[in-house]
């Protein structure tokens, strides 16, 4: 049962509690209508935008104008287990395994030496209750120790600018959910038999088996195969393009994958005559590299896909270009600066290059937003953040009492806010919990997605509920030492949230 202080005037803790059922003497917990105003069909902006101004837009392929159905996760897991049996020699036992959707979440990190998936804050530290070995959760004491007696990962152990460092890899796009659930369960497979195993070799088999899958065109035949199954929210997508092109707007398009794919996919959604809609159309680009790397020329394509050796001179509308790098890609087209707004699923391969090298706009499209934002607007979210928040003020008020009732009493509000930030946690996912906080701070994901992202949004469909002319203004959000009042406000219901109720009419 939740406690709740009462005016405290020097007396002891102790003396000032009411115990409260969840709605005590009509007192409103939460503040009126601050439920359901969170919209997933919105778009959030980190730095102020306006689409006025955008004269050239452009887009990633995978997840960003394709949106694909979870069901692909399962496929890929099931073919990367089955290459790692049949190819790498692995145990037959791994085959019991099957793809777990609700295990991970994206933004994890593992350390490959010590076979530990975990979320990592802002900060560099690890949430204690989200770091696994395997399938099997780590003891948070076991935690702390394999890093020295703390919870903080340096600063040269974590993941570099691409997410990749020394010894721990950071999983930022949509297709490592199957790499990770595979990883974790042939490390499973490994610790349940007793079988020594060289975690190094072991990553890097599984990520070759995960790339396997793509290289060898599996992903692109099961999606070929059957669009409507695999690609979601295509006439959205048509919709977007065509809007933007009415409004006189340039498009380009540059993915990592083969034309013969996206041609396929973008004919499903868009029409045979897509390529009118694109002034630059630029496929297999290598990204991050074709964003840094000056030497690879662009080659153009025939429509059956073999490659002009004819130099490149400029960029033609309705052709398709292969490679090349973005410094060739700048001086053919003279798009620069902030005139132009890339959208990309890949905070780092996508969008990191473009914003702080170049200058671009970048938008950051972030499926599980939808989702996230839903569980937000529940009735039980808002009650158990509301409580954690005011758990956490008389927390830190009432420390100062140091009698034996006042010790007894904060004892009890610590162990009910721990279990409510379970409770909390579990609402997104059990074992890792929400991709954009930890029990209390951004997570890395978060800090990156801040950093990289002008604007982020569930997906492109969203631009269809905005003006072309919008200006995206970011919320003025408290600092630490602007934050105490108007947080207390907020968690006693005194206060409505600011800002949200004015998103109400979007969809």
């Amino acid at each position: 049962m939740a406690l709740l202080l009462c005016q405290a005037k020097g007396d002891t803790a102790g003396s000032c509690l009411k115990t409260l059922s969840p709605n005590p003497g009509g007192v409103d917990l939460l503040p009126p209508e601050v439920c359901s105003l969170l919209n997933p069909a919105a778009i959030y902006a980190n730095n102020e935008i306006s689409l006025r101004d955008v004269e050239v837009y452009g887009f990633d392929y995978d997840y960003t104008l394709a949106q694909y159905a979870d069901t692909l996760h399962p496929e890929i897991f099931s073919a990367a287990r089955d290459i790692l049996i049949e190819h790498y020699k692995y145990p037959e036992g791994i085959r019991k395994y099957d793809y777990n959707p609700s295990f991970a979440i994206r933004g994890l990190h593992y350390d490959i030496q010590k076979s530990l998936l975990m979320k990592i804050d802002a900060f560099h530290y690890v949430q204690l209750g989200t770091a696994y070995r395997g399938l099997q959760p780590v003891p948070d004491e076991e935690v702390i120790d394999l890093y020295g007696g703390t919870q903080h990962i340096p600063l040269y152990q974590m993941s570099g600018f691409y997410g990749k460092g020394p010894s721990i890899k950071q999983f930022m796009d949509i297709f490592s959910l199957p790499e990770m659930a595979l990883l974790s369960c042939v490390v499973d497979h490994f610790l349940g038999h007793g079988l020594e195993f060289d975690q190094a070799h072991l990553y890097k088999d599984v990520t070759d088996a995960i790339r396997d899958v793509h290289v060898k065109g599996l992903m692109y035949q099961w999606i070929e195969r059957d669009m409507e199954k695999y690609i979601l929210r295509g006439d959205e997508t048509f919709a977007v393009l065509s809007r933007l092109v009415a409004h006189g707007k340039q498009l380009f398009l540059i993915t990592n994958s083969p034309f013969s794919f996206v041609d396929k996919g973008m004919r499903h959604m868009v029409g045979a005559d897509w390529r009118q809609l694109f002034d630059v159309v630029i496929v297999q680009a290598d990204k991050p590299s074709f964003f840094t790397d000056r030497r690879k020329p662009f080659r153009k394509l025939d429509e059956k896909g073999s490659l002009h050796w004819d130099r490149i001179t400029r960029l033609e509308k309705g052709k398709i270009y292969r490679q090349g790098n973005l410094f060739d890609f700048l001086r053919l087209t003279e798009w620069r600066g902030p005139r132009v707004l890339y959208f990309g699923d890949h905070l780092y391969s996508d969008l990191a290059d473009l914003m702080l090298r170049h200058g671009w706009r970048t938008g950051a499209i972030i499926p599980e937003l939808e989702r996230e934002i839903r569980i937000i607007n529940t009735e039980q979210y808002m009650h158990s953040l509301t409580w954690q928040q005011a758990l956490t003020g008389l927390l830190e008020r009432m420390q100062t009492y140091q009698d034996a009732e006042s010790r007894q009493v904060l004892a009890a509000w610590m162990k009910e806010r721990q279990e409510l930030r379970c409770i909390t946690k579990a609402l997104f996912n059990a074992q890792f919990g929400s991709i954009f906080r930890t029990f209390h701070n951004p997570t890395y994901f978060s800090r990156r997605l801040v950093r990289f992202s002008d604007l982020y949004m569930a997906s492109l469909s969203c631009l269809l509920n905005y003006r072309v002319d919008f200006t995206f203004y970011p919320r003025r959000t408290p600092l630490q030492h602007e934050a105490p009042l108007w947080m207390d406000q907020l968690c006693t219901g005194c206060m409505k949230t600011p800002f949200l109720g004015d998103m109400a009419h979007i969809r």
